[in-house]
């Protein structure tokens, strides 16, 4: 099936300062509203607590929720509508470790009943140690770099056969987590520090396709983790379950661009590589929107009909669907022109692209 008509020539990379521009603003925004709320705002399992699922028999608000808890001393906890509309069922979240679990759905559902009469069902009772969602953040952060890491040796082999520079890259990073480690730094700054290096050793050692998926990745999952904070959505196991599977989503359209630009490479190496890029993207632009399509269907489906439950995954494979489609499309590719000096339009090459 074809999308769109053979000999189709949009100016993508003709677009890319503007591409920069929106995906910079989207970053920084990114991280401001990071560095305002005190970094993400992860769930109950990566902090520890308790979570408590109430369905309740009409809409209640928040604030009288909480004061109803008082009685049993969770008046601190955090109130989240939970479920479709009209579902009146809530989250209520509650910070403290050091509570006991035995009959705490049944204390809960009591206040609750004095509160606001019958009408109050206890869904789940969960908890989770502090320890144990310490344990579960960091390899969760890990479980991202890793997977990024290990990309970026694939495409370094796959793109360019440069399987022993990609076997150094990797040791280095080993090496440079190792040493950072020793002197007890925190998981997030060894994995910023780790993807600091991985883009120096990619330019320094020439591994062109390599850094141009790394930068597409890290965009892709930076814009994820600013659309959980600005929608005050909390980052859970099934939120990091969405987001390696974005990576790889991402990385599926960057990988079918790139081997088209390959081949057009191979063709014809006397034409400008801007033009060559463009081609590339041009020609497979039907493979991408229909896959992207059919797949943001099915997962807008999950989105309104999942119910609560697969609600957080579905928003974080949403955004991450449209950003790892525009980031395959403007950022991925144009990264290519690093090597040769031509990201800003001001080449011959730029000049003539559009002709």
């Amino acid at each position: 099936m074809q999308f769109i008509k053979p000999g189709i020539n949009i100016d993508f990379i003709g677009k890319r300062i503007w591409a920069v521009g929106l995906s910079g603003t989207l970053i920084l925004a990114t991280i401001l509203i990071l560095a305002w709320k005190g970094g993400p705002n992860y769930g109950v399992d990566f902090t520890g607590g308790v979570l408590i699922q109430v369905k309740m028999d009409r809409a209640r608000a928040p604030a009288a929720i909480k004061d109803a808890l008082r009685s049993v001393g969770l008046q601190d906890s955090i109130i989240q509508e939970f479920g479709e509309t009209g579902a009146f069922e809530y989250l209520i979240r509650v910070r403290q470790t050091d509570i006991r679990l035995t009959g705490l759905g049944e204390k809960v559902k009591k206040a609750l009943m004095e509160a606001f009469g019958g009408g109050v069902e206890i869904r789940r009772v969960e908890m989770v140690g502090p320890k144990v969602g310490k344990d579960l953040r960091q390899k969760a952060l890990f479980a991202i770099f890793y997977a990024i890491l290990f990309i970026a040796i694939y495409i370094s082999g796959r793109f360019e056969l440069k399987w022993l520079m990609s076997i150094v890259m990797a040791l280095s990073l080993a090496l440079v987590v190792y040493v950072f480690s020793s002197f007890g730094a925190p998981v997030i700054w060894l994995i910023v520090i780790a993807l600091v290096v991985t883009l120096g050793l990619c330019w320094m050692l020439k591994l062109k396709y390599a850094l141009g998926a790394i930068v597409a990745l890290v965009h892709d999952v930076i814009i994820t983790v600013g659309a959980f904070s600005l929608a005050q959505k909390e980052i859970s196991l099934a939120v990091i379950a969405a987001i390696l599977t974005i990576v790889g989503y991402s990385l599926n359209d960057t990988i079918i661009v790139f081997d088209r630009i390959r081949e057009n490479l191979r063709r014809s190496r006397r034409r400008p590589l801007e033009l060559i890029l463009n081609t590339s993207i041009n020609e497979t632009l039907s493979r991408t929107i229909l896959t992207s399509a059919t797949t943001l269907i099915v997962v807008l489906a999950l989105f309104l009909l999942g119910g609560g439950v697969i609600h957080d995954f579905a928003f974080a494979i949403l955004v991450g669907i449209i950003t790892g489609t525009y980031s395959s499309i403007f950022v991925a590719s144009p990264a290519l022109l690093i090597w040769e000096g031509k990201f800003f339009p001001n080449t011959k090459g730029a000049k003539g692209q559009g002709k």
